[in-house]
């Protein structure tokens, strides 16, 4: 079975939702679950006809949101280190973490490595579109300065990761920028888009409205931008949702249309919920890293657990490194 270690205790809300998303996940797949954490606090929380898919990994400490990411290496007691150790050492596939995401982007980085000529990892994250499929856009967070070689080498690892992990087999990658002409955008984005012009896969500079068209399977961006972008969507959709519970609320034709309108309406919520992604992949390390958000839940952690096992069980590292290796012949 894919082992997969979990940081059972770097949550918001503590352990008890972490748990409860690997329960969820066991579920329904089989896997061997590694927590990292007090086994005297999580082993409670695990049914005992579960108890066998199970093993610990014993950790008294946690990175808190206050500490600096750079601190995460003196802290060896921490989850997330153990978790980061285990995948070092290749004691499991993966690694799925809800807490300091900067700290689990710089123990991955620094403890498991970069994959061969992969200058900066990058944080991918998968958008809704009108088409009901998803746009992954990359980085949205890992790199706020980048250089035009490092959106280069992403429009790479994210090629590989819509083939390899949602098996498009010819997908569209765009470079985030203020106009589709080519003269427009900063000087890095216009560098970068003459290097990605080399590749097959690239239609050219893309608007924002384009993430959500279905106009193109991945964006390209920093990580400034792209953490931007992400935390704005974020917002607009929770906001959508709650003015239209206020204006529902004032009608009673609107409450009758609601009604009718349920089953549109709760899958409009599937396909912007974050839960229903899980966490986003940190592509570009020589492992499988997946950082969950600070406040998910159970079905959040089922989901990427699940989002685990599928890069664990895939060629997405290998071909991200010949894919570099031909380039810089």
């Amino acid at each position: 079975m894919t082992s997969i270690c979990i940081d059972a205790m770097g949550g918001d809300f503590g352990p008890k939702p972490i748990i409860e998303g690997v329960v969820e996940a066991l579920e329904t797949v089989k896997f061997s679950a590694v927590l990292a954490g007090k086994e005297e606090v999580l082993k409670p929380l695990v049914p005992s006809h579960l108890q066998k898919y199970i093993s610990y990994i014993e950790a008294t400490e946690t990175i808190s949101m206050s500490d600096g990411a750079t601190n995460a290496l003196k802290k060896k007691d921490s989850t997330i280190y153990k978790a980061i150790e285990l995948l070092k050492n290749k004691e499991v596939k993966a690694v799925v973490s809800a807490g300091h995401s900067g700290a689990t982007m710089s123990l991955a980085t620094l403890r498991v490595g970069r994959i061969q000529n992969v200058l900066r990892p990058a944080i991918a994250t998968l958008m809704p579109n009108v088409l009901g499929k998803k746009t992954l856009v990359m980085d949205v967070g890992a790199n706020v300065d980048c250089k035009a070689e490092h959106l280069f080498q992403f429009a790479i690892m994210g090629e590989a990761y819509v083939k390899e992990i949602l098996k498009i087999k010819n997908p569209k990658i765009g470079l985030l920028s203020n106009g589709e002409e080519e003269s427009k955008g900063n000087e890095v984005t216009k560098e970068a888009f003459s290097l990605m012009s080399k590749l097959d896969c690239f239609v050219g500079n893309v608007e924002g409205n384009q993430i959500f068209d279905g106009s193109v399977d991945v964006v390209i961006c920093d990580g400034f931008v792209g953490n931007i972008l992400l935390k704005t969507s974020e917002g607009v959709a929770d906001a959508i949702t709650k003015i239209i519970k206020k204006h529902v609320k004032k009608s009673p034709i609107a409450i009758a249309g609601s009604l009718l309108m349920k089953k549109v309406f709760k899958t409009l919520k599937q396909q912007v919920d974050y839960d229903e992604y899980g966490g986003a992949p940190l592509l570009g390390v020589d492992g499988c890293v997946i950082i969950s958000h600070g406040k998910s839940n159970a079905k959040a952690i089922k989901n990427a657990i699940f989002q685990a096992l599928n890069f664990a069980d895939s060629d997405i590292n290998k071909v991200i490194k010949d894919e570099l290796l031909s380039f810089a012949r």
